[in-house]
């Protein structure tokens, strides 16, 4: 690593002791797709040194160009041979296989820290570059990415999944307070379930959201995303605050009749939503139940009316 006197980053310190950040690093970026060029370009904000990144697409090409100016595009041993601080930002099923190939070619040195931005792994799968003499840190950063400059501003206040060796703990912390970041510490047994987690919070909500979007134009409506950002923005800040108590709608109250209506509607209007409505209803009326929201001598007409939608498709 490289021994330089740390320079204060930009903005607040966050309470990050001076002793507790990391030395300025030569930073290499594996994998130029939506994330790791944010990344690399916010470290460069906090006095981080990007130095090399590798992409294959001519699209990751443009975006390096574009969040990482100067930056060399090299191959990824290359990015390792020049890089303090190496962030592996390819995908899941991706990762096992070049943690792998670049322990076994030799490309990882002692003491360099190899840091992956999965939410479904943990430092596990960086064993091969613990093995070599790497420092494994798994940094994920909860945030949805554009691949445009907009995602280094986003990433003010955004969580990080942080998973790392005890020894490891204040430069991880250090890293994700740098960016502009808030770590949260992941065991690493939990590492998946924190990631389904995210993946039905964040991806889920994006084909709901679409699939909305989508039947209001067919109902005839010409501004659809206006109509709904009111609504959905008030429904995710009641879900935020409180939880289950904010449920609302025609399953909540076990109005049958409205559920079996919407099902006939999406039968003949878009078949392929009828099974995510269904699945989607069925979920939210175990949850009434469950909270004393849906009473049940109404949930008995709606459950019957969900199970024969279901037998119906």
């Amino acid at each position: 690593m490289n021994p330089e006197q740390p320079a204060p980053p930009p903005g607040p310190d966050r309470g990050t002791r001076a002793e507790d950040r990391p030395a300025r690093l030569d930073v290499g970026v594996v994998g130029t797709g939506r994330v790791g060029p944010a990344l690399a370009a916010a470290l460069r904000l906090a006095g981080h040194r990007p130095v090399a990144a590798s992409g294959v697409s001519e699209r990751s090409r443009r975006r390096a160009a574009e969040l990482l100016p100067g930056v060399p595009l090299v191959d990824p041993a290359e990015v390792l041979a020049r890089a303090d601080l190496v962030l592996l930002t390819v995908p899941d099923d991706a990762l096992p296989g070049l943690v792998a190939g670049l322990a076994e070619t030799g490309a990882v040195r002692q003491g360099q820290l190899v840091a992956h931005t999965s939410g479904r792994y943990g430092t596990a799968v960086l064993r091969p570059a613990l093995r070599a003499g790497g420092l494994p840190l798994a940094l994920h950063p909860v945030m949805t990415f554009t691949g445009t400059p907009v995602d280094v501003q986003r990433l003010a206040g955004c969580s990080f999944g942080v998973t790392a060796p005890e020894e490891l703990r204040l430069a991880a912390q250090a890293l994700v307070i740098e960016m502009g970041g808030e770590p949260e510490w992941i065991a690493e047994e939990a590492r998946p379930l924190y990631h389904a987690a995210l993946a039905i919070g964040a991806n889920h909500l994006v084909t709901l959201v679409n699939q909305a979007m989508e039947l209001l134009r067919t109902s005839g409506v010409e501004a659809p995303d206006r109509m709904l950002g009111p609504l959905l923005g008030a429904a995710l800040d009641n879900a935020l605050r409180s939880g289950d108590a904010a449920l609302t709608g025609p399953v909540a109250r076990g109005d049958a009749g409205t559920v079996s209506a919407h099902i006939t509607e999406l039968g003949d209007h878009a078949p392929r939503m009828v099974a995510g409505y269904l699945a989607m209803a069925r979920a939210t009326a175990d949850r009434a139940l469950a909270h004393g929201l849906l009473a049940p001598e109404r949930a008995e007409d709606l459950l019957d009316v969900l199970s024969e939608g279901g037998r119906g498709q």
